[in-house]
């Protein structure tokens, strides 16, 4: 008879969202006259950049031309691709990086949990708590955790508590840890990293020969000149850290699928037999072996995130998530809410009014309001009593959650 991999069996019975989407589905079919505004998930709304768009067009037409037809690419992506990451991502900021040691991919959610597989299910596993769900989900799912305790934290990780007590960084642990989750600017509480914090941890992963997996997904949020956009600028971090993209919520590549993950050629691990083994390799040929490649039309489209229009497109399209971000956080703080985040990220994190739980924040928010945003406990036992708000939306529907929030919120919370 088949068998099953049990660990899927001590997952929560739905991954965070499609919870959140079964609770509004239900709401709209009861109430079909509501005007719902969904401000959860973090999906883009605004259309991709006329230069990716160009860009992909053309590529289209190549693909239909015997001569400049592409087949199969090259599983790391193309070299013309990697090589302006390398330049302009890292380069222009003091980051050593070559391009052989990026790797083209189709979603930096994926590439978080798909690493999981080169590393040995033996090593100590650190997670800040809130948490982006994937990164607890994959591990438990890879056999590296134990069951769920009543608060949903799971045995054998290393939970990092992050608070208002501590600006949603977490204390760097008095124990030792071999793997490190560190997402920056933070989802979901809109938290940055200075260069000194960053270094701590830099410093702590070499003296304990520990890896730091660095999800930088919301790298293009930061406007402030002194917050790093790369845990590579931070010296010795070669040598102890992984690094993880994303073309999603910069140039609006959410339904399109381009990332990339940075393993450098310094970075080591060891093998059973006390051998220090280079992770490259071994990434490499994990995705030599399972994955073809990013499409050669998706990957014009990001190269086309480089050049000097491109540029100029993206800097405004993230300059309009977070100017409504701006009107998130302002509006809401004016309503009387503790606000945080909102500011070089585009999640806002508020902590609920009245003691309410996060899913009951949720359903008054839904029911009394019809606006919709992320319950804090999702993310972890340390989200509770918290609430996230996206702001990646348009402009009017951003204007009137706001709105209905403020306008109603004294009547709301009675």
């Amino acid at each position: 008879m088949a068998t099953i991999n049990d660990n899927y069996l001590k997952l929560k019975a739905g991954y965070l969202f499609p919870e959140i989407a079964r609770r509004v589905n239900a709401f709209a079919e009861a109430n079909p006259d509501a005007k719902i505004i969904r401000l959860g998930i973090g999906d883009v709304t605004e259309p991709l950049p006329e230069a990716c768009r160009t860009a992909m067009i053309k590529a289209v037409e190549e693909m239909g031309d015997r001569n400049t037809f592409k087949g199969y690419g090259p599983e790391q992506g193309y070299a013309w691709l990697r090589e302006k990451i390398a330049a302009q991502d890292f380069q222009a900021r003091g980051a050593d990086i070559d391009a052989s040691e990026i790797f083209i991919s189709d979603g930096s959610k994926c590439d978080t949990g798909n690493i999981l597989e080169i590393f040995g299910h033996n090593n100590i596993i650190a997670v800040t708590d809130p948490v982006y769900p994937v990164y607890v989900d994959t591990n438990v799912m890879a056999g590296n955790t134990g069951a769920a305790n009543e608060k949903g934290e799971f045995e054998g990780l290393v939970y990092l508590p992050i608070t208002a007590e501590n600006n949603f960084t977490a204390e760097i642990p008095s124990q030792k840890v071999d793997l490190i989750y560190l997402c920056f600017p933070n989802n979901p509480t809109g938290a940055t990293a200075t260069k000194e914090y960053l270094k701590a941890w830099v410093d702590y992963a070499k003296a304990n020969n520990s890896i730091i997996f660095f999800d930088a997904a919301y790298e293009a949020y930061i406007t402030d000149p002194d917050i790093p956009h790369s845990i590579y600028e931070i010296a010795g971090a070669r040598e102890v850290a992984i690094e993880f993209r994303s073309f999603s919520k910069n140039a609006g590549f959410t339904g399109t699928r381009c990332a990339l993950t940075v393993v450098p050629k310094t970075l080591t691990a060891k093998a059973a037999d006390g051998s220090d083994v280079e992770i490259w390799k071994l990434w490499n040929r994990r995705q030599s072996t399972k994955f073809n490649g990013v499409s050669y039309i998706v990957q014009r489209g990001a190269e086309a995130v480089y050049s000097q229009d491109g540029q100029a497109q993206i800097k405004a399209l993230v300059g309009f998530y977070l100017e409504n971000a701006k009107i998130i956080r302002e509006q809401l703080t004016a309503a009387g809410l503790d606000v945080y985040g909102g500011v070089n990220a585009p999640y806002v994190w508020v902590k609920t009014p009245d003691d309410l739980s996060s899913w009951e924040f949720f359903d008054k928010l839904l029911h009394t309001v019809n606006v919709v945003g992320t319950p804090g406990s999702g993310f972890g036992a340390a989200g509770e009593g918290y609430f996230r708000i996206s702001a990646f939306n348009s402009r009017e529907n951003v204007e009137e959650a706001t709105k209905r929030i403020t306008e109603k919120f004294t009547a709301f919370m009675k």
